[in-house]
């Protein structure tokens, strides 16, 4: 693994823990993780394959999530309760929005002095990452969204298998019952073309819950998703150049997500993963690195 800078700073009245690796004088990715995943969900080896190529690389920790500031201070609605009347149409108040989340990445590109750079974000970290392109495109290079969606709500839904594994609870709070449950989850929301060894797995879990995962901040960043507003409309106006990747065995966020955000966001480009599902997959993590290397590649000729 490279070596890295780790440290957390005080932005937007909120404490952020991010990690920088590679040569600062390097152009930088950015790479937002998703919905209870601390930034030790990206594989250590994508993240060493894009220093490899020349890039920095920053990562950071939402809040409530890995070594960032939980904010238990903020009370939590009855989660059921709050589902149905967002469905009625009727106002919903909830801790935080992704808009919120949003301005923590930005603030945080302020504090490091980073005026510009490639943005790679996965499932909810993509949808910070497209209101970035629409809120700021001044800070992009390139956007690339992965396993990710535009937020219309007519798009297929979780399927019942994985919202099954989700809603479950751990059978306690004790480490090995934490551990169970996300070996589960994982192996359910994995890809079916290319399932993780248990030694892979099981890294990769220990990786996770060594960073940190809150169940309740996971409750809050939920409920930011849950009142989110439909993009398809304002990602229309991005001119950002965007990379979209899906696979096609996502049951956690149906590939039509990935279609949706492609068709929203002109002249964008779409690469779809047969049986790849919600997870980076030990054996496509070099091309999918390849796929945004060339893609910011691009951009940084096109630039000169």
């Amino acid at each position: 693994m490279s070596g890295f800078i780790e440290e957390k700073v005080t932005v937007n009245n909120i404490n952020i823990a991010y990690q920088i690796h590679g040569d600062k004088y390097d152009p930088t990715i950015v790479l937002i993780h998703g919905l209870a995943a601390p930034l030790s969900g990206w594989p250590i080896e994508m993240v060493d394959d894009f220093v490899d190529k020349g890039f920095q690389v920053l990562l950071l920790d939402n809040r409530d999530m890995g070594q960032s500031e939980e904010l238990n201070e903020l009370p939590i609605p009855h989660l059921l309760w709050t589902v149905l009347k967002n469905k009625l149409g009727l106002s919903v108040k909830v801790p935080y929005k992704l808009e919120d989340m949003m301005t923590d990445v930005v603030r945080l590109l302020d504090k490091l002095s980073l005026d510009k750079v490639h943005l790679v974000g996965a499932s909810m970290g993509g949808m910070i990452a497209q209101l970035i392109a629409i809120n700021h495109p001044e800070r992009l290079h390139s956007l690339t969204s992965i396993m990710s969606t535009t937020g219309y709500k007519k798009l297929p839904p979780i399927t019942a298998e994985i919202n099954k594994a989700i809603a479950q609870k751990p059978a306690s709070e004790a480490h090995i019952d934490r551990f169970n449950y996300h070996m589960n989850k994982w192996r359910v929301i994995g890809s079916p073309k290319y399932p993780l060894d248990e030694l892979e797995l099981t890294f990769r879990v220990n990786r996770l819950m060594e960073r940190g995962i809150s169940g309740k901040g996971t409750i809050r960043q939920i409920l930011a998703m849950l009142v989110a507003a439909d993009r398809t409309e304002r990602l229309k106006s991005v001119l950002t150049p965007t990379l979209v990747i899906h696979g096609d065995a996502d049951g956690l966020v149906h590939c039509d997500g990935g279609r949706a955000t492609a068709k929203a966001i002109k002249h964008s480009k779409l690469k779809i993963y047969p049986g790849m599902g919600h997870d980076f997959p030990v054996q496509l993590i070099p091309s999918i690195v390849d796929d945004i290397v060339s893609h910011a590649y691009l951009v940084e000729l096109t630039n000169e």
